[in-house]
């Protein structure tokens, strides 16, 4: 059985290698270099009451994570945050990032944020599906944004607006 809740300090080193697996072998984060403990601690502690982190528990086990994080530090963007899933290359296409994408984005209408936005990387077709299926809404393709694994990549824009 599947139990998603909020992380807490005990969870970031399962937290940082899924993260740092995507890092590694995925063209899911832009990153190329495996985070250390120490900012993934700095990360976490970033995180504020508008901008939950929460883990998918299974069979005792962290199979997934996901978070809003702020979409920028200027004032007037303080109510638009950014979303990111990340699920255990093992656990992945079992529903786990359906669920955590779900309740992601439900606690972060709760915390009083206006809109959610998602940077999905080409080739990510399941996560764009994930997406669209919560009513998540294309708003636009940055080309070549990113260059990864000796390739230009593109990187759909989707977003989310509380009713």
């Amino acid at each position: 059985m599947v139990n998603i809740r909020a992380a807490t300090e005990a969870d970031l080193k399962a937290i940082l290698d899924i993260y740092n697996d995507a890092v590694l072998n995925t063209t899911a984060t832009f990153d190329t270099e495996p985070r250390s403990m120490q900012k993934q601690i700095e990360w976490f502690r970033n995180h504020k009451e508008k901008h939950p982190v929460l883990v998918a528990e299974l069979d005792g086990m962290i199979a997934g994570w996901a978070s809003l994080s702020p979409w920028s530090d200027r004032c007037a963007y303080d109510t638009t945050v950014e979303v990111s899933v990340y699920i255990h290359s093992a656990h992945r296409s079992k529903g786990l990032g359906t669920m955590l994408l779900k309740i992601v984005t439900l606690k972060g209408g709760e915390k009083g944020n206006h809109t959610v936005i998602s940077r999905i990387t080409q080739g990510n077709e399941t996560s764009i599906h994930i997406h669209e299926k919560l009513g998540y809404r294309h708003i636009g393709i940055m080309k070549e944004v990113g260059y990864k694994f000796g390739h230009f990549l593109d990187v759909h824009m989707m977003q989310f607006i509380y009713s």
